[in-house]
């Protein structure tokens, strides 16, 4: 079986190969950035149309590990052929040739750490999608990267919608300010319908078509999705993790594709006797709504917030908010973090604000899923010291 070291190792010789100086910088002679697409699914396709909407970007290569996709992105911009990478070392193929300024990684996240290192260690800006990684060492490997790329001077941003938008930065400045008092309770839940299946998911390229349903390739819905309302309270929290997590998940009601759970429940406990309830589920619910919501109580009032809804704060004069909504969150907070990736590559800002966080965010769902897998509870510091390596299969995959 190929793992991720696997992966990893044949990722890294054939680029010390090809890499060093062939790596071009397009906006030297063309004001817009240039951006190469790692992954021309749904969303990377239309992460590309905004990158180009945006009017900062153009896109300058297009990889994925299917040929058809790649190539349907590379048809939409006008890319000859010598631009679509394709195979599982379609990101290193890319930067070889050189030609692009920044990497847009939005494949499924089991690459995301050997795809963002190839990038910054080729002096590539990076634009990333959540999560970050699927197990801890991926994660500290994407720490690494980011920290490398401050090094040299890169950007290198994740793409949480939620932290652009200007109702939950006020509410969430107010409860750092103490709006709410002292803190008593919140309430975390992510509830959704299934998602659809890809065809056949029983070889090894369907299972790659079929990612989001497969543990390894997401993390498990509550690190590949759940991460939405466990970063906003994470956020809520100043960005610290919870000391300790009791969880527990299943697989009841969308058993037909993958091996991911489709329910996850967890009893998250911050200082002060602070708890949190969580909840999500990714299968329809005989109608039942659905949403990504977060709330917090406390002596002197209470956040609401939910992804593409109302944030407010209700209390007292002192902690009132009336907030609002922003329907649109998802598109206006993938806009917003593209207008910051391209300020700070102008102005040479790389403080690369969003890396911490989204660590702490990324590791809050591993621990849940870690609690939750073991039926037990688990802390922070246990979190931090699991080596655990998530494994995929990926015999029978063209290189």
């Amino acid at each position: 079986m190929n793992t991720r070291r696997d992966f990893l190792k044949t990722s890294t010789t054939a680029l010390a190969a090809t890499i060093s100086a062939k790596t071009a910088f397009g906006s030297q002679a063309n004001s817009r950035i240039k951006v190469g697409v790692v992954g021309c699914g749904g969303r990377g396709t239309l992460i590309a149309k905004m990158f180009v909407e945006n009017g900062y970007f153009e896109i300058g290569g297009a990889a994925d590990y299917f040929e058809d996709k790649a190539a349907t992105v590379a048809r939409t911009y006008q890319l000859g052929k010598e631009k679509v990478f394709t195979g599982l070392q379609c990101t290193e193929k890319m930067i070889a040739q050189g030609g692009v300024d920044a990497i847009a990684i939005i494949s499924p996240p089991y690459f995301h750490p050997v795809q963002a290192k190839a990038a910054v260690d080729a002096g590539l800006h990076v634009y990333l999608a959540k999560p970050m990684a699927v197990d801890v060492p991926g994660v500290q490997s994407i720490q690494a990267s980011g920290e490398a790329a401050r090094a040299k001077k890169k950007v290198f941003l994740i793409d949480f919608q939620s932290r652009t938008d200007s109702f939950f930065i006020e509410a969430m400045q107010r409860v750092h300010k103490g709006a709410l008092g002292d803190l008593a309770f919140g309430e975390a839940k992510y509830m959704s319908g299934r998602l659809g299946a890809k065809g056949d998911d029983k070889t090894a390229e369907g299972r790659l078509q079929n990612w989001v349903f497969w543990k390894g390739l997401s993390g498990d819905i509550v690190v590949e999705q759940n991460i939405h309302t466990l970063d906003m309270m994470a956020w809520a929290f100043g960005n610290k993790g919870p000391l300790k997590v009791t969880g527990t998940c299943a697989r009841r009601s969308r058993v037909d594709v993958g091996d991911c759970n489709d329910t996850f429940s967890a009893f998250i406990e911050y200082p002060n006797q602070v708890g949190v309830t969580f909840a999500s589920r990714q299968f329809e619910a005989s109608g039942a709504p659905g949403g990504i919501t977060f709330d917090l109580y406390g002596s002197k009032g209470a956040l609401f917030s939910e992804y593409g809804g109302n944030v407010m704060i209700r209390g007292g004069k002192d902690s009132f908010y009336r907030g609002g909504a922003n329907k649109e969150l998802y598109r206006t907070g993938i806009s917003e973090n593209m207008t910051a990736f391209h300020k700070a590559i102008s102005s040479g800002d790389t403080s690369n604000p969003t890396l911490e966080p989204s660590i702490t965010s990324n590791l809050t769902g591993i621990m849940v899923r870690q609690a939750a897998y073991g039926g037990k509870t688990v802390t922070w510091e246990e979190v931090l010291a699991n080596k655990e390596v998530m494994t995929v299969n990926l015999e029978g995959l063209l290189s």
